[in-house]
């Protein structure tokens, strides 16, 4: 008999949770098996398709081709034996819901785009894909009229073609598969950490240190379902790395880059709030309110006004890097500041040079 076990990053939940628990779910489902002692030679592809009753064996075959088949650590294409003892992993996209999406006409900055993917820049406020409160104006309701020829924006999948996202008032760059290969390809560069996201965001206070590394497992709040806390024991969610950079000293406010060692929910907004320093306008995590500074009204009216210029946390998705999935060629794109987060900025450096 085979033994196995599965896991399946963060949690599925039905279609009634609330927007931000299902922005904050994972995009692919992680499989590992192990072959007992007695299992006879059989096709990789087979032996998946009796453990993973809601993938096609096509799918499957995909995945192989895309390297998110490994047997003992090492990529195999759809024919490879599976021996005893053989430990097998498989990275697969989650099955479709059946609930019906509408193509609209909702104009996207369109970064790049090829046979294989497009890289889109996305304003704040725009939810990623449809989800409970959201079914309409989202960025997969775009994506269906953009690319309503193409077979894989035809269903009613939620999440065509999608390999990450952002949150919904984080502004930024956004890669879209084009191709289920592409798509498993892309998956496993996320997965395997070797794509780069860099972000821009304007945080609370004076950062102690020029460079920082902050490091602490980040896991669903136990009352508040809609954000995330910071376990550093390690006792509950999942590990994470956030490293930074002091761009620019502001006064009452640090102009920082963070690069994301990992991929988790709410992962920046979450470890800054747990250093002391949220992020500017960061409703749910505390950063709507005058966090530092001086009592004196006119300081409260400047810090209102910000509040105003930019009414969303500050926080870019500046640049994206990762190998295209057909020539292997490295790739790397940048988006320039938005026009609110760059007004902020230029708020607090007035504020700061007169002071």
């Amino acid at each position: 008999m085979v033994e196995y076990t599965e896991e399946i990053e963060d949690f599925e939940e039905e279609i009634t949770e609330s927007e931000e628990e299902i922005q904050g779910r994972e995009m692919f489902e992680h499989h590992r098996f192990e072959a007992d002692k007695g299992q006879m030679p059989l096709r990789v592809d087979k032996f998946l398709l009796v453990r993973l009753p809601h993938a096609s064996r096509t799918k499957i075959q995909d995945a192989a081709e895309s390297g998110c088949i490994r047997v003992n650590d090492k990529p195999v294409k759809s024919n490879y034996k599976v021996k005893p003892n053989d430990v097998v992993s498989v990275v697969l996209s989650y099955p479709k819901r059946e609930i019906e999406i509408t193509p609209e006409n909702i104009p996207l900055d369109i970064v790049y785009e090829d046979d294989y993917f497009l890289v889109v820049n996305k304003p704040a406020g725009m939810v990623v894909h449809p989800a409970f409160g959201h079914f309409s104006g989202t960025l997969v309701n775009a994506l269906l009229w953009h690319l309503k020829d193409n077979p894989l924006f035809t269903g009613n999948d939620i999440r065509p073609g999608l390999v990450h996202r952002i949150d919904k008032d984080t502004s930024g760059l956004l890669v879209i598969a084009k191709t289920e290969e592409a798509k498993s390809h892309l998956a496993l560069q996320f997965f395997n950490k070797t794509s780069d996201r860099k972000y821009l965001a304007v945080c609370w206070g004076n950062l102690e240190s020029e460079t920082g590394t902050i490091t602490g497992h980040i896991g669903r709040h136990p009352v508040n379902r809609k954000v995330m806390s910071v376990y550093p024991d390690g006792s509950h969610g999942k590990h994470a790395i956030t490293h930074y950079k002091v761009i620019e000293r502001l006064g009452y406010v640090n102009l920082v880059e963070c690069i994301l060692e990992t991929g988790r929910t709410h992962q920046i907004r979450a470890h800054f709030k747990y250093i002391g320093h949220p992020l500017f306008n960061d409703a749910e995590y505390g950063g709507n309110a005058i966090l530092k500074g001086t009592t004196f009204s006119k300081y409260k009216q400047f810090v209102n006004n910000c509040f105003a210029v930019c009414p969303r946390q500050a926080l870019h998705a500046q640049t994206l890097g990762f190998t295209h999935p057909a020539t292997g060629e490295r790739l790397s794109f940048e988006s320039p500041i938005p026009p609110d987060m760059l007004q902020l900025i230029e708020k607090w450096r007035n504020y700061t040079s007169e002071r």
